[in-house]
C-alpha cells in the first residue's frame, strides 16, 4: 500500500492537497534558520507526518500537542475544531494502476455525534476506535483469527517521527511495551504469527504481584502454622466449655455460704465470749477458794487464849470466826458459780450450732469450689470468639494464598498451550530461515547505502517475573566500525519492505521520516536511487539547506512550507 495522497480542507474550501509518488517526497521547510521544533505551531513539516499517522488510527492530540511538554497548543486546537478540519488519506495498492485497491481514509477533531474517522465512506466511531483499526486492518494485513499484532504495532516501524521511533532500530512502541509484545510483533513480521500471550502474561504477573502482596506479611507456610496453633486453641477451649460444670444456683449458694459464714462468725464470736466468761468464773472461784482458811487452829487457840486475858471484851472464839470466814467464801464461790452449768449448757449448744453451721459452710464451699460460673462460660465464648475470628482471617488468607497459586497454575498452563512448539528446535531452526532471508536485504541494502553490514539476531531469555521464556530481537554489525543508527534504522525499513514482498507478507510500501537533515547529501541521494529502483515510497520531512542539489525540485519536493506559508494556514484566518 503506497500513499496516494493527503487532503486537509475546512468546511468550505481545501487547504492542502499533497500527492504523492514512489521514490523520494520531500516535505520542505524553506524559511532559513528554523530549529525544527516538532510543534503544531511551528511550520508544520513534522505535523505532515503526524496527520498521515492520524489518519491511520493515531491520537488526535499528537496534532496539537507539543510533544516535550505535553500541553497543548490550544490555538491549533481551536482551529481544527472551530473550522471543522477534515484530513482525508487515500492509500492505493498500486499507484501506476488506477483500477488497484484503494482506500479513502476521513478523520475530523469533533466528537460525538459530530465525530468522523471513517473508511472508504463508513464511519467507524463506535468502540473507542477498535472498530476502525479492525476495518484497516482487514484492509491492509487481511483477515485474522488473532488481532495480535495490532495494525498499529505493524505499521509502527514505516512511520518514525516520534523521539523513540526515530532513536530505536526495534523497540519503537511505547515505554509500556513487555517483551512478549515485541516477540509477538516480530515473530509475525519475520513469516511466523504465534498466538499472542500478551494478556496471559499480564495476567500472571498480577497475579504473581498478588501473590507476593499476599506472602509479604505472611508467607504461606507461617499461616499453615498459625491455622494448626488457633485449631488446637479451638478444640481446647471447646473441650474446657463442654467440661463446665455450671451451677444454675450459683449466685444463691453463694449467698447461702455468705450467711453461713457469718452464722459462723457469730456463733464463734458468740462462744468465745461465753467461754471467756466461763474461764472468769472458774478463775475468781479459783481464787476464792484459796481465801477459805485451812490454818493450824491449835496454834491460832494458843495465841487466842494468851489475848482473851489481856482482852476481857472478846465475845466470838477464833474458831467461830474461822468458821465464819470460810462460810462466807464458800457462799461467795456458790454464787458465782451458780450459773456456770448453765454457761457451760449454752456453750454448748453454741458449739452444736457452730459444728452444724461450719458443715454447711464447708458443703457450700466445696460445690462452689468444684462448680463453674457463668462467668467462666463468657471468659471461654470471648477466647472461642477471638480464636474463631483469626482462624477465619487465616483461612481467608490460605484461600487467597491457593486461589492465586490455582490461578498461576492454569495461566501458566493456558500459557503452555499457546507456545506450542514456539520454543522447540524446529521452530527455531524456521525462524534462523526467516532471519536469515531477512538479513540477505538488511546486509544488501546497508552495504549499498552506507557501506555497513547490519543483521537481525535473536536469543531465548526468561522474563524476571514470570520466569516465562521469549524471543529477545536485536541488530548487529558485522563490520567492525560502529555504523550509524540513522542508517541502521532506514535500512531495516527499507530492507524489510524487500523481505515482505519477497515472503507475500501484508505490508506497506511507504516510509515516513522525520529529522532526514541528519542524513548526509550523499546517503540521501543513494537512498532516493535504491527507493525509485526498488519501487519504494519514503516522505522524508528536511530542512530546504539540506538537500542536495539533484533532488532540489518540484519532481521531488511535495509541499513547501515556511514562516508566511505554514500547513494549516492558521496565520491567513
Amino acid at each position: 500500500m503506497y500513499l496516494k495522497e493527503l487532503r486537509i480542507q475546512s468546511k468550505d474550501k481545501v487547504i492542502r492537497e499533497i500527492h504523492f509518488h514512489t521514490g523520494t517526497n520531500l516535505i520542505v521547510d524553506e524559511t532559513q534558520g528554523n530549529n525544527d521544533i516538532e510543534t503544531g505551531n511551528n511550520i508544520g513539516k513534522t505535523t505532515v507526518l503526524a496527520l498521515i499517522d492520524y489518519c491511520l488510527g493515531g491520537d488526535s492530540d499528537q496534532i496539537y500537542k507539543d510533544p516535550e511538554s505535553k500541553k497543548t497548543i490550544d490555538f491549533v486546537k481551536d482551529y481544527l475544531v472551530r473550522h471543522e478540519i477534515m484530513i482525508i488519506l487515500k492509500l492505493k495498492k498500486d499507484l501506476f494502476d488506477e483500477k488497484s485497491k484503494e482506500i479513502i481514509i476521513k478523520r475530523n477533531f469533533l466528537q460525538r455525534n459530530k465525530k468522523i474517522m471513517s473508511i472508504n465512506g463508513e464511519n467507524l466511531t463506535r468502540g473507542q476506535g477498535k472498530d476502525f483499526e479492525k476495518k484497516l486492518s482487514s484492509l491492509i494485513i487481511g483477515e485474522r483469527d488473532d488481532d495480535k499484532p495490532g495494525i498499529r504495532q505493524i505499521i509502527a516501524h514505516n512511520i518514525r517521527y516520534k523521539e523513540e521511533r526515530i532513536n530505536h532500530t526495534l523497540k519503537i512502541l511505547n515505554t509500556f511495551t513487555t517483551n512478549i509484545e515485541y516477540e509477538t510483533l516480530y515473530l509475525f513480521m519475520f513469516g511466523l504469527p504465534v498466538s499472542d500471550r500478551t494478556i496471559h502474561m499480564k495476567k500472571l504477573k498480577v497475579e504473581q504481584n498478588f501473590k507476593e502482596r499476599l506472602e509479604k506479611k505472611q508467607t504461606k507456610t507461617e499461616v499453615e502454622l498459625q491455622l494448626d496453633i488457633v485449631k488446637d486453641n479451638i478444640k481446647k477451649l471447646e473441650k474446657e466449655k463442654h467440661n463446665l460444670n455450671i451451677n444454675e444456683k450459683y449466685e444463691e449458694e453463694l449467698q447461702e455460704l455468705n450467711n453461713a459464714k457469718y452464722k459462723v462468725s457469730k456463733l464463734s464470736t458468740k462462744i468465745s465470749e461465753l467461754s471467756l466468761r466461763k474461764e472468769l468464773l472458774k478463775e475468781t472461784e479459783n481464787e476464792l477458794k484459796k481465801d477459805v482458811s485451812d490454818i493450824d487452829l491449835d496454834a491460832l487457840q494458843e495465841i487466842y487464849s494468851v489475848a482473851k486475858k489481856n482482852v476481857r471484851d472478846i465475845q466470838v472464839t477464833y474458831k467461830q470466826m474461822v468458821e465464819y470466814h470460810n462460810k462466807m467464801i464458800l457462799e461467795k464461790i456458790r454464787y458465782i458459780t451458780q450459773d456456770l452449768p448453765s454457761l457451760e449448757r449454752e456453750i454448748e449448744e453454741y458449739r452444736q450450732q457452730l459444728e452444724k453451721e461450719l458443715a454447711i459452710e464447708k458443703y457450700l464451699a466445696n460445690k462452689l469450689s468444684t462448680s463453674d460460673t457463668f462467668s467462666d462460660l463468657e471468659n471461654i465464648i470471648s477466647e472461642l470468639t477471638n480464636n474463631h475470628k483469626k482462624l477465619g482471617e487465616l483461612e481467608n488468607s490460605m484461600s487467597q494464598i491457593k486461589t492465586s497459586e490455582e490461578n498461576i497454575r492454569q495461566i501458566n498452563e493456558e500459557i503452555k498451550l499457546l507456545d506450542g512448539n514456539r520454543f522447540s528446535s524446529e521452530f527455531q531452526d524456521l525462524l534462523k530461515d526467516q532471519l536469515k532471508k531477512f538479513n540477505k536485504y538488511f546486509k544488501e541494502v546497508s552495504k549499498e547505502l552506507y557501506g555497513e553490514e547490519y543483521g537481525i539476531t535473536f536469543k531465548v531469555r526468561e522474563d524476571g517475573k514470570t520466569k516465562q521464556l521469549f524471543y529477545d530481537f536485536e541488530c548487529f554489525n558485522l563490520n567492525t566500525s560502529s555504523g550509524k543508527k540513522q542508517g541502521e534504522i532506514l535500512c531495516f525499513d527499507i530492507a524489510y519492505i524487500l523481505f515482505a514482498r519477497d515472503e507475500n507478507i501484508p505490508t506497506l510500501d511507504f516510509i515516513l521520516n522525520d529529522k532526514k537533515e541528519l542524513m548526509h547529501g550523499n546517503q540521501l541521494l543513494k537512498v532516493n536511487d535504491f527507493a525509485w529502483k526498488n519501487n519504494i515510497q519514503l516522505v522524508f520531512s528536511i530542512l530546504k539547506d539540506k538537500i542536495p542539489e539533484n533532488l532540489n525540485n518540484n519532481r521531488h519536493i511535495v509541499l513547501r512550507l515556511s514562516e508566511t506559508d505554514k500547513l494549516f494556514r492558521i496565520e491567513n484566518d
